[in-house]
């Protein structure tokens, strides 16, 4: 299986995944850290990805997003965006709503 075909099954068996630079207990970047935050906060169940454990997927995941940097956020299959954009949804309560809504799919 190719990379791409890896990075669209991962993102279309988990309704809520993250691509981040390390792990939820140790992120190894201050937007990985606040994603953490913002998910956490959302109360929803979510699966996470270390892009340093698979430099292939770490380098074709911005080419399968057409986003270049990290942490990315997926939900039901569809990018939202990093750290910045998840803060913006937050705050605004539709980030809440798309993963509860995602929860419930």
């Amino acid at each position: 299986m190719d990379v791409i075909e890896r990075i669209k099954k991962q993102v279309e068996s988990n309704p809520v995944l993250l691509y981040m630079k390390g792990t939820p207990d140790f992120p190894q970047c201050g937007f990985s850290g606040r994603a953490i935050q913002i998910l956490e906060q959302c109360d929803v169940e979510y699966a996470t990805f270390n892009i340093f454990d698979d430099p292939e997927i770490r380098e074709n995941l911005k080419v399968y997003s057409n986003w270049p940097t990290f942490p990315q956020l997926f939900v039901n299959g569809e990018l939202v965006g990093g750290s910045d954009i998840m803060l913006d949804m937050f705050q605004s309560g539709e980030l809440q709503a798309k993963l509860k809504a995602a929860e419930q799919a």
